[in-house]
């Protein structure tokens, strides 16, 4: 049987891919960078002591196998993720979701704000073509921007910041690209799994999202609804003085680079991170 997801993407134009695709980066030995098209999901465990794992986001739609035979090679054939942690609900982010919760059955957690494009409730506003020049942004208004419907196994994350079956990690609320966007953050080894409250490409421009060009920006622009609440998100973050960042597009950055990188988007959002005009802009 066809789920509400799988029937409104399945003409869905989706024409982008990178250099990176099908590519997997050990950031730390239990953290695990997967590169699905042009979006990165992440994957908490460690596969010298167990075949336990959480996912952290689940990248484009039709992914499901992929993403399954991904975490078989790397955990064994028995491998069943404990939980999937969704940074927010755009379509390359969760675009898989309902497919593979057809096998694994395991709870999603996600913000509260984030619930209702995650049961059915609300669409995300389309995107805006008029925030950059670059192909990407122009293309922006044909991606789906629908809300999925998951409620049989969607819930909200808890209030104090924990993260079910993450111990050492925190949940950071990072809204404006979209109201319940978050991020995820280990304070002992400074660990960022950014999602998009800032990425490593600019993710307007096709030749740079296919090449993996990478330079700091701010959150893609041509989905993100809330700039003021954006460039407080990525206050939030840096201030964190994150040792390594995963973002949601793009390679992965560390060390001095990033504390660089991440300090002069803060300092400059206005000329980098916001665009000039555009539907969400004022």
């Amino acid at each position: 049987m066809e789920n509400n997801q799988d029937s409104k993407y399945k003409d869905s134009f989706l024409p982008m891919t990178s250099i990176g695709n099908g590519i997997g980066t050990i950031v730390r030995q239990d953290v695990y960078c997967y590169t699905d098209q042009i979006v990165n999901l992440v994957v908490v465990g460690d596969p010298k002591e167990t075949n336990e794992c959480v996912l952290i986001d689940t990248g484009m739609p039709k992914s499901a196998e992929e993403i399954k035979e991904m975490l078989q090679e790397r955990f064994g054939e028995d491998v069943r993720p404990k939980a999937i942690v969704l940074t927010h609900g755009h379509f390359d982010h969760a675009g898989s979701v309902a497919e593979l919760l057809e096998e694994w059955s395991v709870p999603v957690y996600a913000h509260e704000r984030e619930l209702p494009y995650l049961t059915g409730k609300k669409d995300y506003p389309p995107g805006d073509p008029n925030v950059d020049s670059g192909l990407v942004a122009k293309m922006s208004p044909m991606f789906p921007n629908h809300g999925i419907d998951i409620s049989a196994y969607v819930q909200k994350l808890p209030e104090d910041g924990t993260v079910p079956s993450l111990p050492d990690w925190k949940w950071i609320h990072t809204p404006g690209h979209t109201p319940g966007h978050i991020s995820l953050f280990r304070e002992q080894d400074g660990t960022l799994i950014a999602g998009d409250v800032f990425v490593t490409v600019k993710q307007e421009s096709l030749y740079k999202v296919m090449t993996q060009m990478q330079e700091i920006s701010g959150p893609p622009k041509y989905f993100t609804t809330d700039w003021n609440a954006a460039y407080e998100s990525v206050k939030k973050v840096e201030a964190l003085k994150p040792q390594v960042a995963i973002t949601g597009h793009g390679l992965p950055m560390s060390g001095e680079e990033l504390t660089k990188n991440l300090h002069y988007l803060v300092e400059h959002f206005a000329e980098i991170g916001r665009p000039d005009s555009g539907r969400y802009v004022n």
